[in-house]
């Protein structure tokens, strides 16, 4: 993410998003987010929500347009986008979908450092992993047919099917390790055996 960003809490996008459709208050912002499953993407709690909110409209990228009150309830604030707010929009949009961006993900650290499992506690690891990817993906398989069912247009869940095609290529590729380390066949794998068996003696790499 760009270090020039006043606001880089990709929840702040989310909210100049609501915003660009027409003024909210806070809550409605939260809600449009959910009932779209934008929480699923971008991470939404209501303190972040406020906090976000109020860096927004200290750089001016929102402001107040209104208050209203509905009865004995508190007094509500709704916010409008400024001008500089749709220019961040379309610019930050624009940087995170044309600029691929190193994501160091835990799957990724914990491969990175998987030796320091003994095979056959790796081996059971990735097996469960496969497990609950194959849980996941038939969830979002469900998911995806009710959205169809609905008639929600694809443009509002491309985000849904990104997840899916990244978890079957995921659970895909992890098949195939677990079968190579079942197999034996994973490079190294025979060193990595030798050196949980007798730590003392190091890792010892041979051609």
């Amino acid at each position: 993410m760009s270090s020039k960003r006043k606001v880089s809490n990709p929840l702040a996008l989310a909210v100049l998003a609501c915003l660009f459709e027409k003024p909210m208050h806070p809550y409605e912002m939260a809600a449009t987010m959910r009932q779209r499953g934008k929480d699923v993407s971008i991470k939404l709690n209501y303190g972040s929500l406020y906090s976000v909110v109020e860096s927004l409209q200290k750089n001016k990228l929102i402001r107040v347009a209104e208050t209203e009150r509905d009865g004995n309830r508190p007094e509500r604030t709704i916010y409008e986008i400024t001008d500089a707010g749709r220019l961040e929009l379309s610019d930050w949009l624009s940087e995170l979908l044309d600029t691929p961006v190193k994501e160091y993900t835990q799957f990724e650290a914990g491969l990175s450092l998987l030796a320091t499992l003994s095979p056959e506690d790796a081996l059971d690891r990735l097996k469960d992993r496969c497990g609950k990817l194959e849980l996941e993906l038939a969830q979002l398989r469900s998911a995806r047919d009710h959205v169809a069912e609905i008639g929600l247009p694809r443009i509002f869940w491309l985000e849904a099917e990104y997840w899916y095609s990244q978890r079957t290529a995921e659970l895909e590729w992890t098949k195939k390790l677990v079968q190579e380390m079942s197999e034996g066949k994973l490079e190294g794998q025979e060193q990595w055996k030798n050196w949980h068996q007798n730590p003392a003696a190091g890792w010892e790499w041979k051609k």
